[in-house]
């Protein structure tokens, strides 16, 4: 009887430390996947977790990420919730900006279209902002006015 129930308890140990808590990344991914398949895109992953979908190449300027560049955006919550937007532009440096902008605004030229699925690591992360709960994917339609 004891070694049956030492045989037991050693399985069902075995089986309950096989179990991993999905990672943040790994449920951002998920995500990011329904909302390209559910909106139909054509977005390509950069192996950070972001993803873009580029609209418009645009043919000016190209920019890195340590430059100052004007941006009009729209922001939303997978859901559609609509959290901030610019429809006039606004002029920041690449390096001052959530780091799914500094990454993904440079695979744009000037004139640029197109969009940025952020997973929460490269936006706010763990954190809340404003109306932004923790953990939230990002999507911004952009477009890259002006490289400065």
């Amino acid at each position: 009887m004891n070694k049956l129930f030492i045989a037991l308890t050693l399985v069902a140990l075995s089986l309950t430390a096989c179990k991993k808590k999905e990672s943040q990344a790994d449920i951002d991914e998920k995500i990011i996947q329904e909302y390209i398949s559910s909106h139909n895109l054509n977005a390509i992953a950069t192996g950070s977790g972001l993803h873009y979908a580029i609209d418009q190449p645009g043919t000016g300027a190209s920019c890195n990420a340590y430059s100052d560049v004007k941006v009009k955006y729209s922001g939303y919550l997978t859901d559609g919730t609509l959290f901030d937007e610019s429809t006039t532009g606004i002029t920041i440096n690449l390096q001052q900006v959530i780091k799914g902008w500094t990454e993904g605004i440079p695979y744009f030229k000037e004139g640029g279209k197109g969009m940025l699925l952020i997973p929460s690591a490269l936006g706010y992360g763990s954190q809340s902002t404003g109306s932004i709960p923790a953990n939230s994917v990002l999507i911004f339609n952009v477009e890259l006015v002006d490289v400065l």
